[in-house]
């Protein structure tokens, strides 16, 4: 379903391919955004949390969602945003507090929980029955309070939740996007958020790896369509937290270093 199209960076002229991620509509079909052949690629020189994303219609049941917005990482290291068909240009001129900081740093159209809504700490049952906690936890964890998957955002709102139950603070989209997917950080913490139906590549866990490696920071990935056995191995040797997302929003521990982080917490 998608097609590979080349890619000129207007900054060093330098072609490429691009192959577009394709994503899981509710109704089960994959959904892809529908490039713009033969227009130019342009340098994303400001970013705001609306600008990432791009409304895409399911060719199968007509439903309109939002998904991340095609973008390529050039080897001279400007990222370049892909047109699609009937999207217009991303604004460049948001107000000062459309950026990632204090609310506007919420992803997804959940918001933020309140008293009327799901809140985290308001429930009572301790954490996952499979994972023991440790003798010396002062006080057992409230329940994970998820929210349903129905789009990549919501993936993203599911995940910031997550970071949040296991006691990471402040989370804010990434400042340095990775190759694949949707980075988040928080004091002490990287992860990445693969929404889309592509499991999770040994290159994408490596890569991610190194950028906990620069931040000096835990790293922690989840996926949506799982990962590859290369992969799996590969974040065993490095220690590197996987997860799989199902669609209620409950991330799912695949491997050992996932279950001991779910046990200590940040």
């Amino acid at each position: 379903m998608a097609q590979n199209v080349p890619v000129r960076c207007p900054a060093c002229r330098r072609e490429q391919v691009y192959a577009p991620s394709v994503y899981p509509c509710s109704c089960g079909a994959p959904v892809v955004a529908p490039l713009r052949r033969g227009a130019p690629a342009e340098p994303v020189t400001h970013r705001t949390w609306l600008d990432d994303w791009v409304t895409v219609r399911c060719g199968a049941c007509g439903r309109r969602d939002r998904w991340p917005r095609p973008e390529l990482g050039c080897a001279c290291g400007t990222v370049l945003r892909i047109p699609v068909e009937g999207d217009p240009a991303p604004s460049h001129d948001a107000s000062p507090g459309s950026g990632m900081a204090g609310d506007a740093a919420w992803p997804g159209p959940a918001h933020p929980p309140t008293a009327d809504g799901p809140d985290p700490a308001a429930a009572t049952r301790p954490g996952p029955a499979h994972i023991p906690l440790p003798p010396t936890a002062p006080v057992p964890r409230p329940a994970f309070q998820p929210v349903a998957i129905r789009t990549a955002r919501d993936a993203v709102t599911a995940v910031a939740l997550y970071l949040r139950w296991l006691g990471y603070r402040d989370v804010r989209r990434a400042d340095q996007r990775p190759s694949s997917g949707i980075g988040l950080a928080a004091r002490g913490v990287v992860a990445q958020v693969e929404p889309s139906v592509r499991p999770a590549t040994l290159r994408d866990v490596e890569c991610l790896w190194l950028t906990g490696m620069t931040e000096s920071a835990v790293c922690v990935y989840f996926s949506l369509a799982g990962y590859a056995e290369d992969a799996r191995t590969r974040a065993d040797e490095l220690g590197v937290p996987l997860f799989v997302l199902d669609l209620a929003g409950v991330p799912q521990p695949v491997n050992n270093p996932a279950d001991e982080l779910i046990a200590a917490g940040a």
